[in-house]
């Protein structure tokens, strides 16, 4: 099988805790993609949205299921899908930090495989271009 990677890296003119929070936030990461996503789980540690929490992305069985792996405040947050998928070996990863002009960098990377051949092109495109119309959105929600 095929192994693809999505890299997007943006900048923000927001304060990195803000950004942060919206995207830790399951709710409102939500809102950024334009899809319905709801926590499913909360994580057993200080913040719901962290590590162990789940969300599930989408409306009823078409949905999938995602859970935070790693959390680290203001930083890091990584998360993989655990539901049934068209997809496998699949990990996403936001990793946030301030630039030397005081902005906040966003480096978001997915990689994963498909597992019915060529299918990974279309699944990888179709999420690039929600997560890059998406993040387009940050200075108005963070």
């Amino acid at each position: 099988m095929a192994m693809y990677t999505i890299e997007i890296d943006e900048t923000f003119d927001v304060p990195r805790r803000r950004v942060f929070a919206l995207f830790a936030d399951h709710y409102r990461f939500g809102k950024l993609l334009g899809a319905p996503v709801k926590r499913i789980k909360d994580s057993d540690q200080a913040d719901p949205n962290g590590i162990g929490s789940v969300r599930k992305i989408g409306i009823g069985p078409v949905g999938l299921e995602e859970t935070v792996t790693s959390f680290e405040p203001d930083s890091l947050i990584e998360y993989t899908i655990t539901s049934m998928s068209p997809i496998r070996n699949h990990l996403g990863r936001i990793r946030f930090e301030d630039t030397p002009e005081g902005h906040t960098r966003v480096n978001y990377t997915i990689t994963f495989e498909d597992i019915v051949p060529f299918t990974g092109k279309v699944v990888s495109s179709a999420l690039e271009q929600g997560i890059r119309r998406g993040i387009k959105r940050v200075p108005q929600l963070a």
